[in-house]
């Protein structure tokens, strides 16, 4: 199997590199993850650049609109292929208004950089609990979203967001959970647990890392998301208004969290859009804490 890590650019400071999807070309082409709607020509041009003029199957980790916001021009693109999405998800790809108002909610104007999804057919879609492909594993990691997959083939573990989120800043390591509201923290440490009882193989994340030992980078996740706990937790113990505590738990993590040491070489957009990020992933982890997710 070949394997091979497409970069779909933005306009937006602070988002290059961020997006990927991952094509693995054998018996079957398949491509995992399409990006933002706004950038669907993009990703059709970088494919067609590698000249992959067959796509059997899209397989989305989950439906969020930088994830699977452009598979229906992608779908439009390939028009032999099908997509596995979450049985959960698939009503809100047929029909995208929910889910684009959201995340206009949650992300503002990151929202409609992305784009707005366009409707898919309910035919091209492929709920998760009916696919039957050959070496694909479809494993349910719900704790990034509800709907969330991941999938193990042929050696390879394609996690999404089930790990957080995993780059490389000039040989320095940057892990951050990927813990938005509506976050339990027990659902998301079972799914780590599901992942981890799979052999070690190489883990693909979803936006633009990869590393050659999910046992390591899984049980990293593990012990940041108890790290996580502890620092928040004691933030919110010490009272104030959520906006507050948020703001002021960001700081403490950028101080006390070593997987996010790289935060220092980051250049200033990128800067922005990671505190941005973390403010969101925090924000998950206070309401659960508080219990007013």
């Amino acid at each position: 199997m070949h394997e091979q890590l497409i970069e779909i650019k933005q306009d937006m400071p602070g988002f290059n590199p961020f997006f990927g999807s991952w094509v693995c070309r054998d018996d079957l082409n398949l491509v995992i993850d399409v990006g933002p709607a706004h950038t669907a020509d993009r990703l059709i041009n970088a494919l067609s650049a590698i000249n992959l003029k067959r796509v059997d199957y899209f397989l989305l980790t989950h439906i969020h609109i930088d994830h699977g916001g452009a598979l229906a021009e992608l779908l439009d693109h390939y028009p032999m292929a099908k997509a596995v999405c979450h049985e959960k998800g698939i009503r809100n790809i047929v029909d995208p208004s929910k889910l684009w108002t959201a995340s206009l909610t949650l992300l503002g104007d990151i929202a409609r950089g992305y784009g707005l999804p366009r409707p898919v057919s309910r035919e091209r879609l492929i709920p998760h609990t009916e696919c039957n492909l050959k070496d694909v594993a479809v494993i349910e990691t719900p704790g990034h979203a509800l709907h969330h997959l991941s999938y193990s083939y042929k050696g390879s573990l394609f996690a999404g967001e089930a790990a957080g989120n995993y780059f490389v800043f000039n040989g320095s390591q940057y892990l951050r959970p990927a813990t938005p509201p509506r976050f339990f923290l027990d659902v998301c440490l079972k799914s780590l647990d599901r992942l981890l009882a799979l052999e070690d193989q190489p883990i693909r994340y979803a936006h633009f890392g990869e590393a050659e030992s999910s046992h390591q980078m899984l049980n990293m996740s593990r012990d940041q998301l108890f790290r996580w706990e502890s620092i928040i937790g004691e933030a919110v113990n010490q009272g104030g208004d959520k906006e507050g505590v948020i703001r002021r738990t960001v700081d403490l993590l950028l101080e006390k969290d070593p997987n996010l040491a790289a935060f220092r070489i980051m250049n200033f957009d990128i800067q922005a859009r990671e505190r941005f990020l973390m403010a969101n992933a925090v924000k998950g982890f206070v309401e659960f804490l508080d219990g007013t997710e």
